[in-house]
């Protein structure tokens, strides 16, 4: 007799480790994002062209040519999708790095799963708060602060950066729960696609306000084509139409509570390429993440 419920449960494993892989790579795109900007590129340069590669990408692997969506009403949904996930997300996260420490950047971006919590509790009824959830999103959330500040506790309060980055994290709680609506109605690399679309188009008029200014010449650089093809083609392209998969097959909390390991990978990755060091503290912050997560995924419901 084939065990379904092994055969459920082996393939929802992989879907965990895949979201985990995701974080990782997205965790991973500070650091290259924090190399384009020493090389001289703006925010909203470098989201316009990751985000441009990537709906350039999605036509060569979309096996539809479906233009628009089956209502308006969807349709606007996929805009509010790539303004939410797209360009008022990066914007105001990036923005924010202009005004306030990073740190606080880091933490306030950090606390999207639980704004995703309190967000799907509120609009779905079927969702319903546990002590694991709660327990864990608040455990992983301490582990975060620990991580972010690496043994270099600075407090330093700016009303306008600190406003932008709970805003970004806002946005992509929101993000999640249009997704979560989307993927039940269309393919995945459609509503992608669309996405990515829609991120290009209203991250325009903020080159009216910000012109251009980095050298078409200077992308014949090895160094920043990697990182720009590392960010459009793998960070977006690749891990965004897996990731709306991912928040199909686990769920919007289970899945959005991955992004509490963003900062682990980020550091870790600051200590491999631009050699920062890993304090005690931030040891402890990596445990406590990790158990979090572990403790806050144990849930009987998406």
């Amino acid at each position: 007799m084939i065990n379904f419920q092994s055969n459920r449960t082996h393939s929802l494993a992989v879907f965990h480790l895949i979201a985990i892989l995701i974080v990782g790579i997205w965790g991973l795109t500070f650091i290259s994002t924090k190399l384009l900007i020493g090389y001289g590129m703006t925010p909203q340069e470098i989201f316009f062209l990751r985000f441009l590669m990537a709906y350039i990408g999605i036509w060569f692997i979309s096996r539809h040519r479906k233009l628009w969506s089956n209502s308006w009403k969807d349709e606007f949904m996929l805009l509010l999708g790539g303004v939410t996930g797209g360009s008022f997300y990066f914007l105001t996260e990036n923005t924010a790095l202009e005004y306030t420490l990073a740190t606080n950047v880091s933490f306030l971006v950090c606390t999207t799963p639980l704004i995703t919590t309190l967000l799907s509790l509120a609009l779905f009824k079927q969702m319903k708060a546990t002590r694991n959830l709660i327990g864990g999103s608040l455990m992983a959330l301490t582990g975060v602060a620990l991580v972010v500040c690496n043994g270099h506790f600075v407090l330093r309060l700016s009303p306008t950066g600190d406003l932008l980055s709970l805003l970004a994290s806002l946005s992509w709680a929101f993000y999640s729960l249009i997704m979560r609506q989307m993927t039940d109605r269309y393919e995945v690399t459609f509503i992608t696609r669309k996405i990515f679309f829609y991120g290009v188009l209203t991250i325009l008029p903020v080159f009216a306000v910000r012109p251009w200014q980095f050298a078409l010449s200077r992308f014949a650089e090895p160094t920043i084509l990697f990182h720009l093809l590392f960010l459009g083609v793998l960070a977006s392209l690749i891990c965004f139409a897996v990731w709306n998969i991912v928040l199909k097959k686990l769920g919007t909390v289970r899945a959005s509570n991955y992004i509490y390991l963003n900062p682990l990978f980020t550091l870790i990755g600051s200590a491999i390429v631009l050699g920062e060091r890993l304090t005690p503290m931030a040891w402890a912050g990596m445990a406590l993440i990790l158990g979090g997560v572990y403790w806050a995924g144990r849930l009987k419901h998406s």
